[in-house]
């Protein structure tokens, strides 16, 4: 049974009718650009079919209960008085109602069944899409306006400020504004996005390494800080500022590793406007080349990669059909993605796993990944 049949039968089962709405939020796969959005920087995600769903109705109160089936948990809570209990994935659930709250909406209770398959923990953001999946059904049940923009705002609000993972834009944007069939080419600083078509032929495929990394307590917060030592050293506010040019000019006046941080930053918005016009031309070699520095730079200079990373990665280089291959998400764990011919997918995916596990002794996920819309609702 897959997760929108499961909220729909639990919520029946639970209140003895149908939901009002059934909504979607998908995760995301970002193909390149590691990194840059919190630097205003440029990236190319897409919206994936493995997503978060919540089947809801609203109440007549002001209380929010949620009930997760995946996790095995059930959260309660008051709009009028609620605060900061640390209490998991709950947590998603009032810093988007807090968020909404700080920017002056007036909310109203609801009550719904949660489920999802976008693998937790794996760099494919089943955190925004549980945010905007909540925010959904806050604007159904409260009554205010979906405006993309405003919305992915507050949920990175929520998860900056409430969940205390300071995330760039790039995964609540993606989540909320996905389009069938195409990446987005975001700019960070300006949220300015315009659909770029996959090649044809290709197939996206993220390659999940079984090991997973709690990013809050990782280095992510510590690579920020360095990339705004950095940006400070060009006298700009962020490296988004920063080209090619200037920084060899001036890289060697740097510390060893701010240089690395800088030259990773500067050099992945090149290659992410490249990947851009590469995929409008349909050059898949191309793409797949940029997606494979990507890795070596990720690794190399902004050292957020790990070694069953990098191994899946010389893998997935190895196989026949395969035009390149990267870490994606965060990193210090998770997934990486592959762009692949459509015609050798099939034996792609059965060495990968094979030899995944001869050399790491971990099994490999593999998750043939189509782009799909965003943020979506249905009302029953």
């Amino acid at each position: 049974m897959n997760p929108k049949e499961r909220v729909i039968t639990e919520f029946k089962r639970k209140y003895n009718q149908d939901p009002k709405w059934v909504v979607r939020s998908p995760g995301r796969v970002n193909l390149i650009g590691g990194h840059t959005d919190y630097n205003d920087g440029f990236v190319l995600p897409m919206a994936i079919n493995y997503a978060t769903w919540i089947a809801l109705r609203p109440r007549s109160d002001k209380k929010v209960v949620v009930r997760s089936l995946d996790l095995d948990g059930r959260i309660e809570f008051d709009l009028d008085d609620f605060e900061n209990t640390d209490s998991g994935w709950g947590e998603y659930v009032k810093g988007i109602a807090w968020a909404l709250l700080e920017d002056g909406l007036q909310l109203s209770g609801w009550e719904g069944v949660l489920s999802g398959n976008v693998p937790i923990g794996s760099g494919l953001s089943s955190s925004a899409a549980l945010e905007l999946s909540v925010a959904k059904a806050f604007s159904l049940t409260s009554g205010f306006s979906w405006d993309v923009l405003k919305i992915s705002k507050i949920a990175q609000l929520a998860e900056n400020d409430w969940v205390g993972m300071k995330c760039g834009i790039m995964d609540q944007l993606i989540s909320a504004a996905g389009e069938k069939d195409h990446a987005l080419l975001i700019d960070c600083r300006t949220l300015e996005s315009s659909p770029v078509p996959l090649p044809a032929g290709t197939a996206v495929v993220v390659l999940d390494t079984n090991t997973h990394r709690g990013l809050v307590d990782s280095a992510y917060n510590e690579r920020r800080e360095q990339c705004e030592s950095a940006a400070e050293f060009f006298g700009v506010s962020k490296l988004r500022d920063v080209n090619l040019d200037e920084f060899h000019k001036r890289e060697t006046e740097m510390d060893p590793l701010s240089r690395k941080r800088a030259r990773h930053i500067i050099t992945e918005n090149d290659r992410v406007q490249k990947s851009a016009e590469a995929m409008k031309n349909g050059d898949a070699q191309l793409l797949g080349n940029l997606i494979s520095a990507a890795h070596k730079s990720i690794s190399e200079d902004y050292e957020v990669s790990s070694k069953e990373l990098d191994l899946i990665v010389e893998i997935a280089l190895e196989q026949p059909g395969c035009f390149g291959s990267r870490m994606t998400g965060a990193g210090f764990g998770g997934c990486a993605v592959a762009l692949v011919d459509e015609d050798q997918l099939d034996s792609f995916v059965t060495n990968i796993m094979g030899q995944y596990k001869n050399k790491a002794g971990l099994e490999a996920k593999v998750y043939v990944s189509r782009a799909c819309e965003g943020t979506s609702v249905i009302e029953m």
